[in-house]
């Protein structure tokens, strides 16, 4: 049974509609202090995770590759199209106040959000963790910062943080079934090399969180799929050959 996935998915939702409520309690300045934290912590968490990196190169071409498919198919284009039709269904449910961020701001943070609780590296591994070996203890990790995560978040961003729950547990559940078919499939390389990649999305999102610099995180998902296989072809073919 999912449990961590499920954890995973509450944690936000119910974060969500917490936050939603609690904000006339939680002063403007213990929210952006709060944020900087979350980047922070999403930047440690990053770092944490591309140490794990075993082969560069490979990790690096699929960055690049990846990064360069999402922009030529304009991926992010499509993310920040789908991320505000859930804004608009969200208003449709659960009537809130206005946010005090402008229309532009808002997309960026709501996007970065998605990109932290859907794409992350650590929920990818932990659902085929979860599905392959039954340990559920990466998801619940993952879901207590979460959990913090969505409540601050909503606080400026509103309802439509909770919906955000709907893709993650789609895409979790998902990788969770495939498990059996994908694990075995991979080398311990393979799946640090992955690690790596989702700690430089982890690290691109702190940024972001923090307003140093605004890395098209979206764009950069194509890496996600692409990373497991440079992998296994550079350990299997290309570094015999240069060694």
């Amino acid at each position: 049974m999912p449990i961590g996935i499920i954890i995973n998915a509450l944690c936000i939702f119910v974060g969500g509609f917490i936050g939603l409520f609690a904000r006339n309690f939680i002063s403007e300045r213990i929210i952006t202090n709060l944020n900087m934290i979350f980047g922070l912590c999403s930047m440690g968490m990053g770092i944490s995770s591309i140490v794990l990196m075993e082969n560069m190169p490979a990790v690096i071409f699929a960055l690049i590759l990846g990064t360069g498919i999402g922009l030529a198919i304009h991926l992010g284009d499509k993310i920040r199209a789908g991320a505000l039709m859930m804004e608009k269904a969200s208003s449709r449910i659960v009537k809130s106040s206005p946010s005090a961020l402008d229309r532009k701001e808002f997309t960026e943070t709501l996007i970065t959000i998605i990109v932290i609780f859907v794409a992350s590296g650590t929920g990818i591994y932990g659902s085929i963790v979860s599905g392959m070996t039954g340990d559920h203890s990466i998801m619940i990790a993952k879901s207590i910062l979460d959990l913090f995560t969505a409540i601050i978040f909503s606080c400026t961003l509103g309802s439509v943080v909770s919906l955000i729950a709907i893709p993650q547990f789609i895409l979790f559940m998902t990788l969770f079934l495939l498990a059996g078919v994908i694990y075995p499939l991979t080398t311990p390389a393979m799946i640090n090399d992955f690690k790596a990649v989702g700690g430089f999305f982890m690290l691109a999102a702190g940024f972001r969180m923090n307003k140093v610099t605004n890395f098209p995180t979206a764009d950069m998902i194509p890496a996600m799929i692409l990373i497991m296989p440079f992998s296994w072809i550079w350990s299997s073919f290309i570094l015999p050959l240069v060694s």
